[in-house]
């Protein structure tokens, strides 16, 4: 206890020693507690005694420590704490669960799986390793793939509702086109919703649930799928030389069947007394083997001058001409199918036209440059074949004649052929004969001494002959008046047959420095038939022209 009587020492604490030190200007004041005790003086080490014990309260009313502690009788019971603590035992995995390892890229570290479900009372699986330091080289460290254990049916989240109607799209199998398609109009203009969504005759049965209205984002998907085994055959020719003819009987068209159901429409009677040509533009058409087929209008073609003179038509303003018109339409389709085209199949009717062979290396002057596929073989020569891209051409003799098919006169189209196309890059030989495919049973393989791409093809009329063949003369023997007549080749049917089995096998290189799917491929000659128009090759021709 404190001199005033109080048991509390910090109660004044530093006010009253305050008070104490600093009196005021009447003396010393009076500080009496509440038993009116007056303090006079007191000593110094009893002053640093009181003020000690004052301070320490002070300190204690201010914050007071809490200390939490067990008796040390319940302590000593405690057993020691173990080294490492025991996991629970895990419960037995309902189902196996599936690892899914994802590789790391490159530069990166593993990628981390968020979405992993783990079953209930495992582990969760080791966060990924962090990535290496910048001064790390490469390669110093295999790379790691990361794990993720996911098990069926446990804590999995359902995945998002797929559309039913995109569902069952996915599901069906190609389409199967009964028609053909407008791919580049009258008008030389490209038709890009021909493909995405076809109208007309061409409109696929589609089943109830999946609509065309439904369908519209998606039309495109029924007939280019995403695969890379595709096979691109194009068509050049003359007027009237049967250019439709033959693409619908190698595609999905046989002799026996109407020529009105053809998927490209042949020359009618009526186009034939009037000189016109039936196809105009390009025309589209891709079969259930997954080869695309493209008809074209004629090249050079004369009905077609004289629509543009008649008619008064708007030429495009830089043509001044409606021949110089004419011959660029031609030259622009046939540089777009030497740059688009596996196959390129030239039809002709008589042989031969040497305007047509002029016409083929000019299209190849103004082709538009496209890279090569094998850098390899253009780095190691420095032959022009390995820096561009050029397709096989076929020439086809259609309507040949019985005369045509003498081994003496084929031995002489060969060789003119050759030596016509000599200075071309064009593949005119190497990948079709005639003589392979059993034609000419009686012909040696090496009869030809420079054998081209040439197939002969007879008047399809031909085959109604062969139902009724002319028979010998009354005074034949009997036995040989029961044979058929002479016809000095095989039958039309068997030809265009051994003619398909030819082109379906020929080598299928690729296109561009990348393999293109069919869908690619419809979005990369878009591009080619965009730049064959804006051709300054082209231009440039056509300003000599005039």
């Amino acid at each position: 206890m404190s001199e005033s009587g109080h048991s509390q020492p910090g109660l004044y604490g530093i006010e009253r020693r305050r008070r104490w030190k600093e009196p005021g200007s009447g003396g010393p004041q009076n500080l009496s507690g509440p038993g009116g005790r007056e303090r006079d003086y007191i000593a110094p080490w009893e002053r640093e005694r009181r003020d000690a014990s004052e301070e320490t309260s002070t300190s204690v009313m201010q914050k007071t420590p809490i200390i939490l502690s067990k008796p040390p009788a319940e302590r000593s019971k405690q057993p020691p704490p173990p080294t490492a603590p025991a996991a629970p035992p895990a419960p037995a995995p309902l189902e196996k669960p599936i690892v899914l390892m994802k590789p790391r890229e490159e530069g990166k570290g593993p990628v981390a799986v968020t979405g992993a479900s783990t079953p209930e009372g495992t582990a969760p699986p080791p966060p990924a390793a962090p990535a290496p330091p910048k001064g790390e080289k490469e390669g110093q460290r295999p790379t790691q793939p990361v794990y993720q254990i996911q098990n069926r049916g446990m804590g999995t989240a359902a995945p998002a509702a797929m559309d039913p109607v995109v569902g069952q799209a996915k599901l069906l199998p190609p389409e199967r086109m009964k028609h053909s398609i407008k791919l580049v109009d009258d008008q030389m203009n490209w038709c890009d919703s021909a493909i995405e969504v076809p109208t007309g005759p061409s409109l696929p049965e589609l089943p109830h649930v999946l609509h065309p209205l439904i369908l519209h984002p998606f039309l495109h998907l029924l007939y280019l799928l995403d695969q890379t085994d595709v096979l691109v055959v194009g068509v050049l020719g003359l007027q009237g030389t049967g250019k439709s003819m033959v693409m619908s009987l190698l595609s999905a068209n046989t002799p026996e069947e109407d020529q009105r159901a053809y998927v490209f429409r042949a020359q009618s009677a009526e186009m034939k007394e009037r000189g016109g040509n039936q196809t105009s533009g390009i025309d589209f058409f891709i079969t259930q083997e997954r080869i695309v087929f493209l008809d074209t209008q004629p090249i050079l073609s004369p009905s077609i001058l004289d629509h543009l003179i008649n008619n008064d038509r708007k030429l495009p303003p830089e043509y001044n001409l409606p021949h110089t018109y004419v011959e660029m339409q031609s030259l622009q389709i046939a540089a777009f199918l030497f740059t688009v085209c596996h196959v390129v199949i030239v039809v002709q009717d008589w042989f031969t036209d040497l305007s047509l062979y002029r016409f083929l290396q000019t299209a190849e002057m103004v082709k538009p440059s496209t890279p090569s596929p094998s850098h390899e073989s253009s780095s190691s020569s420095g032959s022009d074949e390995g820096t561009e891209y050029y397709p096989h051409l076929v020439f086809l003799q259609n309507k040949a004649r019985r005369e045509d098919f003498c081994p003496r006169k084929l031995r002489q189209m060969h060789l003119m052929i050759d030596q016509l196309m000599a200075h071309s890059h064009l593949r005119y030989k190497g990948t079709l004969s005639m003589l392979q495919c059993n034609v000419f049973p009686g012909l040696p393989p090496d009869f030809l001494d420079s054998e081209v791409n040439l197939f002969l093809v007879p008047f399809m009329d031909s085959e109604a002959e062969s139902e009724n063949p002319p028979r010998a003369g009354p005074s034949s023997s009997p036995l040989f008046s029961l044979l058929p007549g002479y016809r000095g080749h095989p039958s039309f049917q068997s030809l265009v047959s051994k003619l398909r089995s030819q082109v379906m096998s020929m080598a299928r290189p690729q296109l561009s420095h990348t393999i293109l799917t069919e869908k690619n491929w419809f979005h990369y000659a878009a591009r080619i038939w965009d730049g064959v128009k804006k051709s300054s090759a082209l231009a440039e021709y056509s300003r000599l022209l005039a």
